[in-house]
């Protein structure tokens, strides 16, 4: 660094040691831990003073550092906004007499919520985000419902970031807000059938989903009932309603386990039944089809089978199978209606879409083109109907919605995503590679580069990576990528283990005490697209966000000379001491995904032979740049932040480490859809800056 390069801040350290099974760690910035983050994390101006600043200094270091990408900043952003059509509109979803959507006006920063006389006619704004969001730092529309009669609609609002929401009800007819205020909500809220009562979930103080209550229209908050109690602190609570709208089901689950209660829609006071008592390690969701339940389940099915039981009978030794377990073929998810069965599975990290006729078993898929490809199903509001909606895109073609007769086989376009400021699909290559592990195992590799760009050794490809609780990365579109690309660079994915890409196997060997197979997996990536010419050592961005930031820290500190820079969003890098804390909101629901450290003396040997903030060493890495939210539950503020210092301490180059704090937003960033691409700006601009093209 040149004499008038801007000094980075250095946190103070307080040595604060723990001993566990034996082994002594020194904490040296845990103070950067508030004491009261759950106050701060729901108003972020409760953060400490000292705290407070030393995040915003580390703010304005990164501020002064990029000062001289200030203007490629800005055309990124530009750049970004210019591929999205601002005024744009869902594809209605019919229901009853009515067609619901949500659309977006030029300039406004979140949806407004509307519907019409079905097959056209008036508009009725049922929700305008951007007037809700008036006077708030931070806005989030969350889940939102209409009554089966629709005279009502429920809808849930964050104003922190913290994913603590309030839930309002609109009284449509006669165009009034009711007074009832329900706090403290988790989001999710669905209707009984008698269009009056309304279920919703609540968090507890450790911010984590514990209850169900009812709610009946025009009753004080207070009087609101709760009709399910999750006492084991490692549950989520759900709320859904199925298909035919015959039955509200409460799912309680954690990473590897499930069950379900349900309670007739048209009953919201006969209490609600659980169909299959909890088993460690078997999960399972549920739809209804007549008189019998419909189950997809790994129970003696590793990559999930779809089987049919009684309503009143919904036990195990009851299951008749209607889809059979076939080895290496995952089900992700089923979709039904009233004659038909839609399963969407994929098979070595390809996505299908099958659809069964219920009255014969007749099957057939959806057919695609493309050599990889992303699929979606989206669940509509009617049930007897033949019409299936999913959604398609690949890494170059931007997302299309198709309406699909399931007897016909005809297949509607009805939406394709816009790009404004244009794009051309045969401009662009996109392929599947795959690297080989250390053990042998085969990680393929989604690939994207420019159709005139010739990748070799100077060519600068950024590499994403997650690997975490079984969310597979799709092989999707983005305009936001092409920034990159556009520019020479090649983006790839690395589908390593932890998640689902080649079967349930694939998460169950890259969790736990296999977590290690992650990073490796993701290093194998790397070398091969090195070795295959496609970039060279040096030259890779590696970036993830979350549980990818982990992935991120781990591979910095295992091979840094592989990578020319580091992007890790929100990066879950401080594992040992976040999973030793009960008190934390996710601590107990994550222990099946990367174990017990308090408890058991594996799982801590495991994660403190990778847990990023304890393997930081006195040796070069590349250029990084991390972000964090002060109002996030999921990856709290002062994981990135003590990573960040440990690394400034410890590190021996001069090389950029940039922290950039939200302060008031969470996990997911700015809440409106334009703040957001300033993130995304922030980051390319950096890696930009970072392979010398300051002027892009």
């Amino acid at each position: 660094m040149s004499a008038s390069t801007p000094q980075p801040p250095r946190a103070a350290e307080a040595p604060e040691v723990i001993e566990r099974f034996g082994v002594q760690l020194n904490d040296p910035y845990a103070w950067l831990r508030d004491p009261n983050w759950r106050e701060a994390m729901l108003d972020p101006g409760q953060l400490q003073p000292a705290i407070r600043a030393h995040l915003e200094a580390e703010n304005a270091y990164t501020e002064a550092v990029l000062e001289p990408v200030a203007p490629l900043r800005e055309r990124l952003f530009a750049e970004l906004r210019g591929r999205i059509k601002e005024e744009d509109a869902s594809v209605p979803d019919p229901d009853g007499p009515y067609e619901y959507y949500v659309r977006y006006r030029a300039d406004g920063q979140h949806p407004v919520a509307c519907r019409r006389p079905r097959g056209g006619g008036a508009e009725e704004v049922l929700l305008d985000g951007d007037r809700l969001a008036e006077g708030h730092a931070y806005f989030q529309l969350g889940d939102w419902a209409h009554s089966d009669d629709h005279r009502y609609l429920a809808y849930a609002v964050d104003t922190s970031g913290a994913e603590a929401y309030t839930i309002r009800i609109r009284d449509l007819e006669r165009g009034v807000e009711l007074p009832e205020c329900l706090e403290q909500a988790r989001g999710d809220l669905v209707w009984a059938g008698d269009g009056c009562t309304l279920f919703y979930t609540v968090l507890d103080d450790e911010h984590r989903p514990r209850w169900v209550y009812r709610h009946r229209l025009g009753d004080p908050a207070s009087a609101d009932e709760v009709v399910y109690e999750e006492t084991d602190p490692g549950f989520f609570i759900g709320l859904e309603r199925t298909e035919s709208r015959r039955f509200l089901l409460i799912e309680t689950h954690d990473h590897t386990t499930s069950e379900v209660h349900a309670a007739p829609a048209d009953d919201p006071e006969a209490g609600f039944r659980c169909l299959m008592p909890r088993e460690r390690g078997v999960e399972y969701t549920v739809s209804d089809s007549g008189e019998h339940w419909l189950i997809l389940t790994n129970r003696a099915a590793q990559d999930f089978r779809i089987v049919r039981v009684p309503l009143e009978a919904p036990e195990p030794g009851r299951f008749e199978e209607l889809v059979p377990h076939r080895p290496g073929v995952l089900i992700h998810d089923m979709l039904l209606f009233r004659d038909h069965l839609v399963r969407l599975e994929s098979e070595d990290a390809l996505p299908r879409i099958v659809v069964r006729r219920l009255a014969d078993g007749a099957e057939h898929s959806v057919a695609f083109e493309e050599a990889a490809y992303a699929l979606g199903l989206a669940g509509g509001l009617e049930y007897e109907t033949t019409r299936l909606r999913f959604s398609y895109s690949s890494l170059t073609t931007p997302g299309r919605v198709y309406d699909y007769d399931m007897e016909t086989r005809v297949r509607s376009l009805r939406k394709e995503q816009e790009i404004p400021s244009g794009h051309d699909p045969a401009a662009y290559v996109a392929r599947r590679l795959y690297a080989t592990a250390a053990d042998g195992e085969r990680v393929p590799i989604s690939l994207l580069h420019r159709a005139d760009v010739q990748p070799g050794a100077e060519t600068p490809l950024w590499l994403n990576g997650y690997g975490a609780y079984g969310i597979s990365q799709p092989a999707a579109f983005s305009p936001h990528r092409l920034s990159l690309v556009d520019r020479g660079f090649v983006y790839a994915i690395a589908h390593v283990r932890g998640g689902k890409e080649r079967g349930y196997r694939w998460y169950e060997a890259g969790k736990l005490e296999h977590k290690p197979n992650t990073f490796s997996d993701y290093v194998a990536c790397a070398e091969h697209l090195i070795e295959a010419g496609y970039t060279g050592a040096g030259r890779v961005v590696v970036h993830g966000g979350s549980a990818g930031g982990m992935l991120v820290g781990a591979v910095l500190n295992q091979r840094p000379e592989l990578f020319g820079a580091a992007v890790a969003d929100v990066p879950f890098v401080d594992v040992l001491n976040t999973m030793s804390d009960p008190s934390l909101p996710l601590t107990p629901p994550e222990w099946p995904e990367w174990g017990n450290p308090l408890e058991d003396e594996q799982a801590f040997r495991t994660i403190l032979g990778y847990s990023p903030y304890e393997n930081v060493q006195a040796r070069a890495y590349p250029p990084i740049l991390a972000t964090a939210g002060v109002s996030d539950p999921r990856v709290t503020y002062w994981e990135p932040a003590k990573w960040v210092a440990r690394l400034r301490a410890l590190k021996t180059d001069d090389n950029p480490l940039l922290l950039y704090t939200n302060m008031s937003a969470g996990h997911a960033g700015p809440g409106g859809r334009f703040d957001y691409l300033r993130e995304v700006a922030l980051r390319y601009a950096f890696v930009l800056w970072v392979f010398g093209r300051p002027d892009g």
